[in-house]
């Protein structure tokens, strides 16, 4: 299978439909690579489907990101009750529904696997933060069984904090998934200082942008914009990526609810990302 370009436009999309359709939607644009997410009712059984769909295509998938039921982005407190690990009503199936996406990416030649994982605690006396801490160990080791990665999304918690939770963790296998504009819909930090503190770290990245909360409403996230038109400053977070010696390839999120403006919007993005990248690899 394909290996990607050192900043190769790829993109994040979602299973659920046609394996066949989707990836012709993304090869139509000249993509060749990206990430897949496996929403939490899906069932997963559909792994040899999309194993030969991505064979015949020559679609790589780097990373397989896992989403569970019963998550909601609605604000910033829901976040915090109902996404990732932290819950702790959810975490025994929220940990075998993470393993179970480690195998599907094993048996579609996916080498990494991604999520959410919540608001990681501040302060390690939090009681939360052990039981998080120690499932976080046993899926990364659950994915070093397969030679994968495990990647931690970023923006719920400012990098300080993530960085001390993964030197904690104390897995080779860990990394983060760097989404600048997450720092910026959370309120966290900018992401270019952010991307400075967790430069080592950084296994794979999404290109997407956004505005920041507006702060007369408590507890509101920011707006997602297509990329170019938010707060990032993309052209400066290619830069950063060059030097903090980033390799991999630029995955492009968009989380428009209308498949016609999200497929717009990402080959808009493709094409931004052709005028940008030559400044900056050059």
């Amino acid at each position: 299978m394909q290996v990607p370009e050192p900043f190769e436009t790829a993109v994040m999309f979602w299973a659920g439909r046609d394996p066949a359709e989707t990836i012709a939607e993304l090869t139509e644009l000249g993509i060749r690579s990206g990430q897949l997410g496996l929403p939490g009712d899906l069932d997963l059984a559909c792994a040899p489907l999309w194993r030969n769909a991505l064979r015949i295509a020559g679609f790589r998938v780097f990373t397989v990101f896992a989403a569970f039921t019963g998550e909601s982005y609605a604000d910033i407190p829901t976040v915090q009750r109902t996404v990732g690990f932290v819950p702790p009503a959810t975490r025994a199936e929220r940990e075998s529904r993470m393993c179970a996406a480690s195998d599907f990416a094993a048996e579609i030649g996916a080498p990494g696997i991604a999520t959410h994982i919540g608001f990681v605690p501040e302060s390690t006396e939090d009681p939360d933060y052990s039981p998080v801490l120690e499932m976080v160990r046993r899926v990364s080791d659950h994915a070093a069984g397969h030679n994968q990665t495990f990647a931690l999304e970023t923006g719920q918690e400012p990098a300080h904090v993530l960085m001390a939770f993964l030197s904690d963790v104390n897995r080779p296998n860990l990394g983060i998934n760097f989404d600048p504009a997450n720092m910026i819909l959370y309120g966290t930090g900018d992401p270019i200082e952010a991307l400075g503190i967790l430069g080592p770290r950084v296994l794979s990245v999404h290109c997407k942008d956004g505005d920041w909360p507006d702060q007369a409403i408590p507890g509101a996230l920011g707006v997602e914009r297509p990329l170019g038109a938010g707060s990032v400053d993309i052209a400066r977070f290619l830069a950063k990526l060059k030097e903090i010696g980033y390799k991999g390839p630029l995955a492009i999120e968009r989380e428009a609810s209308d498949p016609v403006r999200r497929m717009n919007d990402i080959r808009a993005a493709s094409e931004l990302l052709a005028v940008l990248k030559p400044a900056v690899t050059a």
